[in-house]
């Protein structure tokens, strides 16, 4: 049994490599939706602390979501309270997510978020969350998928932790608001 389950690990983990990027455990309902999740924290990121913000990681699982960006300092509670709070916000207005495939260099020139110093092919996968993904949007990334349709199948979250990583480095914990309720579920 433990060698016909290895032959087949090996087996899924090659058909599935590259094909999903960003740290998912899986590809259960939940961790799609902190996936998409983490495109909203990108940005909420952002738009509180600046353009400065960058991801450099992340690992998604169904019941919490590790995402690791660029920043020089201990984020205070009360920026953590308006990233928790734009995100919760882009929830509540049940946004679509749309799915297209663009030309690479004219995504990046319509402000979609690029990362990981990757290289990219010529036509890429570009995620964008919002009302109309040519002028109305919120968040607009490079990535290979998958996400939920629209962000009110997300479920309103909470910040559990927020630490450092090392010089310049963070590293923030997301869970589904419900989980924090019970004051058992550990970040990690």
């Amino acid at each position: 049994f433990k060698q016909e389950f290895e032959k087949h690990r090996q087996k899924s983990r090659t058909a599935t490599k590259g094909l999903f990027k960003g740290g998912l455990a899986d590809h259960s309902q939940a961790t799609i939706a902190f996936h998409t999740a983490t495109h909203l924290l990108h940005q909420a990121l952002r738009t509180v602390l600046g353009p400065q913000v960058r991801q450099i990681g992340s690992n998604i699982t169904p019941e919490r979501l590790r995402f690791d960006f660029t920043f020089d300092r201990k984020l205070t509670p009360e920026e953590l309270q308006q990233v928790e709070d734009l995100i919760n916000q882009k929830i509540k207005e049940d946004l679509s997510v749309f799915h297209t495939i663009e030309d690479r260099d004219k995504a990046i020139a319509s402000g979609a978020l690029a990362f990981f110093d990757q290289k990219y092919p010529p036509k890429v996968s570009v995620y964008t969350i919002g009302r109309d993904p040519d002028k109305d949007w919120f968040s607009k990334e490079l990535c290979g998928g998958p996400h939920v349709s629209s962000t009110g199948k997300i479920g309103s979250v909470r910040i559990k932790k927020e630490e450092s990583l090392g010089s310049g480095k963070r590293r923030i914990y997301i869970v589904l608001a419900h989980q924090t309720a019970h004051g058992n579920q550990k970040p990690d």
